[in-house]
């Protein structure tokens, strides 16, 4: 079998990397009129393939620039990878693996301190330096059990929007949002046509609804109905799943939960990608009528430049602490930094915690705690006493949490 290289995409050679990444996920090619669509969302640039002898792609790593909100609101550069698949008949020939290290080399010689992807399985990029940095529930919410509390979610109006509104309403809303979690990603302008506006535009049947407050448009719901009746049970309602639900104020917030919860000939009010600390039973009379069915990791994060990457969040008030960090993939990173709340810096002192990078990436923005890590022997524990001191100092009051999907 022929050889493969890795190098970046040209230009007119992004719809046939779209099509491998279609059927590697085992969808269909592209059709004129989609790629039309397509096209000025897919650029060459941010992108690398693998190619055989006859310049095919039969592998394609793809990414796009964003920013990533870190733990005391700024807003880090970051590659978001959104698009990595190795063609069926390719695979188990080192493709990933030299494609995600010409990526990463791409991400370190800009000056790219972070990537971030979603992984489609939980064991591939942890040997890349990846790590599961933030976590989110699946819930569903007893649609007649369910009652707002007095007086709560009444401080605005809910409308419901065209297509065409929320095309063009939505993305200056979701900017309002912006830093409000660590984890919080923000969305270029060439997200928005690929992703938003496929989806509500489609023939899904998505809704989206606008909650507008004192000062006025302040939070949006996207949502779809799913008809779950048969003959067995012809008078069960609808399931009324939420895909995504952004509020830049606890009015809003509960302004919107309080309109889903009214719509009727609804039996379920669910959703799969909420931050794990979100409140929903506390807005009713009845806790019980919320159940979260699963928890799940979302965003997987990895520390480019670790000492940029360190230096940009904030800490908690606690003793330094010393950590030694190994990178196969980047070793410029390897070494010791010690990490204060009065700042960061690299040191030759002896090392209190020794982790690798994919343990790092996964405790950055606060998810987690060192001492579960180092009792799964992923953290290597050199002094006792650092490991309060490291969970202290990297906690976040907010469970970090990205909120958008790429």
């Amino acid at each position: 079998m022929s050889e493969f290289h890795v190098r970046a995409v040209s230009e007119g050679e992004q719809r046939a990397c779209l099509d491998l990444l279609s059927e590697a996920l085992h969808g269909k090619p592209a059709s004129d009129e989609a790629w039309a669509k397509m096209a000025p969302t897919w650029p060459a640039a941010g992108k690398f393939a693998a190619f055989d002898d006859h310049d095919t792609p039969v592998g394609i790593a793809s990414s796009f620039d964003t920013e990533l909100t870190v733990p005391g609101g700024q807003k880090l550069v970051t590659a978001a990878v959104d698009g990595v698949a190795v063609r069926a008949d390719w695979t188990r020939r080192g493709i990933l693996t030299a494609m995600m290290a010409v990526q990463l080399e791409d991400f370190a010689a800009r000056g790219v301190p972070l990537a971030a992807l979603h992984a489609s399985e939980g064991v591939i990029y942890g040997r890349f330096g990846y790590g599961a940095a933030t976590f989110c529930k699946g819930v569903s919410v007893e649609r007649p059990r369910a009652r707002v509390r007095d007086g709560v979610g009444r401080d605005g109006v809910v409308r419901l929007v065209t297509p065409a509104e929320a095309v063009e309403r939505v993305p200056a809303l979701y900017d309002r949002f912006e830093g409000t979690r660590p984890g919080f990603l923000a969305r270029p302008a060439q997200w928005w046509p690929g992703f938003f506006d496929r989806l509500v535009t489609g023939n899904d049947g998505y809704r989206v609804a606008v909650h507008s407050g004192p000062d006025g448009d302040d939070g949006y719901v996207v949502y779809q109905t799913i008809d779950v009746r048969d003959r067995q049970a012809p008078e069960r309602g609808a399931i009324l799943d939420i895909r995504e639900l952004d509020a830049a104020t606890p009015r809003a917030w509960a302004g919107l939960w309080r309109f889903l919860l009214s719509v009727d000939l609804v039996s379920a009010v669910t959703g799969r990608a909420r931050p794990v600390d979100e409140p929903i039973a506390e807005l009713l009379t009845d806790p019980r009528a919320v159940n979260t069915v699963e928890v799940m990791d979302d965003l997987w994060l990895r520390l480019v430049d670790v000492l940029a990457a360190l230096r940009a969040r904030t800490y908690g008030t606690a003793e330094p602490v010393v950590l030694e960090v190994l990178d196969k993939q980047l070793p410029d990173n390897n070494g010791r930094y010690v990490v204060g709340s009065g700042g960061v810096e690299r040191t030759t002192a002896g090392a209190d915690l020794r982790l690798d990078v994919a343990t790092l990436s996964s405790l950055y923005l606060g998810h987690g705690l060192f001492a579960d890590l180092a009792l799964s022997g992923r953290v290597e524990v050199l002094d006792e006493s650092a490991v309060d001191r490291a969970d202290t100092l990297f906690h976040t009051a907010r469970a970090p949490w990205c909120g958008t999907f790429f």
